[in-house]
């Protein structure tokens, strides 16, 4: 064999080094490859910019067909869920997005029952990811657990109502929860910050548990650790949104016009958006591990401790498993029938002993 033939192996990693040091690395590529998904959930009530702050967080129409009800549809209106599901991409990493609107939360006269389709969703997420995780092929498991829950409050109130109170107690157990302060730019600097202090009292009082920031590790960077202290100190997020872009001082900007100026949405100074979605982007690894290690392992619990079975999967396999499956059950059936057969001849065997012994 001649040495033109013989093609020389390239080592990547310098000599005295094993190279497990690269494992990051393929975790990285092997995310990147498969994708990420994530849902978030938006719940307050109508006309608070829910669908607005969406599209301007993620810089997407996620409602391009959608109507709005009149007055006389809203009194008629019950509470449902919305779904929207879009593909993200971004320098080569790809998201599987799905926000869940809640249209009519909150637009009743009587709201007591309100929440019920809310909890329901989010507990039928829940036991769909059982059933999938309980199945034969878990290879494919989409994951359609509600990761994040923007809850909107009103700035025109005083803090929290009671219905928001009674909803986040509900769901504080079940999801992230995050407090956003809607609309903010109908309130000045010193209003919001009283109105934050004011609706944090009111979750400390009544035991309500939000998402809280993980705490940074001594081993961070100090401008990672100062970002993190920001945010912590920016909950509840007072934020606005606006999908129009104006342009101001030379520079295009999205942002509200209105005859005293121009409000910034991605102006530090003028609310919290940044903040908010750096938080959603930074930790949202970490709301999906929560999620899973926290939530739904208490709906696990609390599902298999009441001893009842899970329900078997409802989705099809894929056709050569279900040939596998066929064949296997034929020839189970097969040495089944034999074995009976078998059993047969032994019990009249043993029949004509007993009779032909005296």
């Amino acid at each position: 064999m001649s040495n033109d033939s013989i093609k020389s192996f390239n080592n990547l990693e310098s000599p005295g080094f094993v190279g497990f040091a690269n494992l990051p690395n393929q975790v990285h590529r092997k995310s990147v490859k498969k994708g990420f998904e994530f849902t978030l959930m938006v719940v307050g009530e109508s006309g608070l910019g829910k669908s607005t702050l969406v599209n301007s967080l993620f810089l997407t129409d996620l409602y391009p067909e959608r109507t709005i009800p009149d007055a006389i549809a809203k009194t008629k209106q019950t509470v449902k869920l919305d779904a929207s599901t879009v593909e993200i991409e971004e320098r080569g990493v790809k998201l599987r997005l799905t926000v869940v609107d809640t249209p009519g939360f909150g637009d009743a006269i009587d709201n007591s029952d309100s929440f019920r389709a809310i909890i329901q969703y989010i507990d039928e997420q829940y036991e769909r990811f059982l059933k999938d995780e309980s199945g034969l092929n878990r290879r494919h498991i989409i994951d359609n657990r509600v990761h994040c829950c923007f809850y909107f409050v009103s700035p025109f109130g005083h803090g929290l109502k009671p219905l928001d109170i009674e909803l986040m107690k509900k769901l504080h157990n079940k999801v992230n929860i995050v407090p956003v302060i809607a609309k903010s730019d109908v309130l000045t600097k010193k209003e919001i910050q009283k109105l934050k202090k004011r609706i944090l009292e009111e979750i400390n009082a009544n035991g309500i548990k939000i998402y809280p920031l993980p705490d940074c590790d001594s081993d961070e960077d100090e401008d990672y650790k100062e970002q993190v202290k920001q945010l912590k100190e920016a909950v509840p997020f007072a934020v606005c949104g606006a999908n129009q872009l104006l342009e101001v001082r030379g520079k295009k900007v999205r942002g509200r016009f209105y005859p005293w100026g121009v409000v910034e949405v991605e102006n530090p100074e003028h609310c919290d958006f940044i903040k908010l979605r750096t938080m959603l982007i930074t930790h949202m690894q970490d709301l999906q591990e929560v999620t899973q290690e926290v939530h739904y392992e208490n709906y696990r619990s609390e599902r298999l401790a009441k001893g009842v079975p899970v329900p078997k999967r409802t989705t099809s396999l894929p056709e050569h498993e279900k040939n596998a499956g066929s064949e296997k059950d034929r020839i189970l059936l097969e040495k089944e029938a034999e074995l009976k057969r078998m059993q047969d001849v032994i019990a009249k065997m043993q029949a004509q002993i007993q009779q032909q012994t005296p």
